[in-house]
């Protein structure tokens, strides 16, 4: 994983699983194509009192927000523009906020502002990220003309970045993963993805090796994609590493090998960061082992690692789901009301569609 190279602390990417709460930033655009470019997990900072020196009068915002704390987050950055309305941070973090709740249209004018406001500078890079992936969770809901508009968008966001900092590592497999999921009239290819990898594969072999799995696999190479995402695993053996080898399982219906590479994942875990909740998600989908998927959310929620690669308030009402399907009620609806202390506006309207 890279350095962080801005002010606001970098998180990693991966594809999602195909769980309720995966998320991240797949974004199906036109003829039902599907942009899987999701964030994945932060970054751990060792030095913590570092990164909030780096973000300023933004750190009380950004910890609110990593806590899934999405109000209070608002509240402090509001503030914050109110006294400085050209703080790219500032700009970038509520834009993640609205991220985090699904908000594209939010989202997209956030980290306009974020990019206008940070011009070439060194946190450049990664708001042509969010911004590209606020772009990419707007596509999903767009028709065919403007599904494709959004996705030249998509891509224009994501090299830009690359080209801002090629040692962003994130920004890469974005554009990796846009390189293996559209077709070749709006800038995908197979070809692509391949040099992309190449590029990447000596100074981040586990995201090369990630990209050519997803690639592998797009092109019904199944033997050649297992292949790449025990690669993965061989290099960083991470507990994300091992999910993404779960959820190919899950894809190819070998359930009893996805649970597997999940307990081998968990066994390896050190972090408790968002990889618990795609885990779970692939669990739940799978209907196996709910007293692990129930176990993976309550670790990461009793953790030091929660993020907005995988909101608080929407892995309460994950488990809230979990606990309603085993007749537990009561338990369901005291984690309806954490998600909905968390962020009040996202739990209400989240709830008519889980029937809580």
């Amino acid at each position: 994983m890279r350095p962080n190279s801005s002010p606001v602390p970098a998180l990693n990417s991966s594809r999602p699983v195909l769980g309720p709460i995966a998320l991240r930033i797949g974004s199906a655009i036109a003829l039902g194509l599907c942009l899987a470019a999701p964030v994945r997990a932060q970054v751990l900072l060792a030095d913590v009192a570092a990164a909030d020196r780096a973000l300023g009068v933004n750190a009380p915002a950004y910890h609110a927000l990593m806590e899934g704390r999405v109000d209070d987050a608002t509240s402090l950055l509001r503030s914050t523009l109110a006294a400085n309305p050209a703080d790219s941070t500032a700009h970038q973090l509520l834009c993640r906020v609205y991220y985090a709740q699904d908000d594209a249209e939010a989202a997209i004018h956030q980290c306009e502002l974020a990019v206008v406001a940070a011009g070439d500078d060194i946190q450049a890079s990664d708001n042509q990220l969010w911004l590209g992936r606020a772009y990419g969770m707007k596509a999903r809901h767009a028709g065919v003309i403007g599904g494709f508009s959004l996705a030249r968008k998509v891509e224009n966001c994501f090299t830009r970045a690359v080209e801002l900092n090629p040692a962003n590592v994130a920004a890469l497999s974005d554009l990796g993963e846009y390189y293996v999921a559209a077709p070749s009239i709006v800038g995908g290819g197979g070809d692509k993805a391949r040099a992309l990898a190449a590029r990447m594969m000596p100074r981040f072999p586990a995201a090369a090796h990630q990209l050519l799995g997803r690639l592998a696999d797009s092109e019904n190479d199944p033997a050649t994609a297992e292949t790449e995402f025990k690669r993965v695993i061989a290099v960083q053996g991470t507990l994300a590493a091992w999910v993404d080898l779960a959820q190919f399982y899950q894809a190819h219906s070998r359930p009893d090998d996805a649970l597997a590479a999940i307990k081998s994942g968990l066994a390896a875990d050190r972090t408790h960061g968002p990889a618990l909740v795609d885990a779970a998600s692939i669990l739940t989908a799978a209907n196996r082992a709910s007293d692990l998927a129930e176990r993976c959310l309550r670790d990461y929620l009793t953790s030091r690692a929660e993020s907005d690669a995988a909101p608080a308030f929407k892995a309460h009402l994950q488990l809230s789901r979990l606990l309603a399907a085993r007749g537990d009620q009561p338990g369901a609806d005291r984690e309806v009301a954490a998600a909905a202390a968390l962020a009040p506006a996202f739990a209400h309207s989240a709830r008519p569609a889980q029937g809580l």
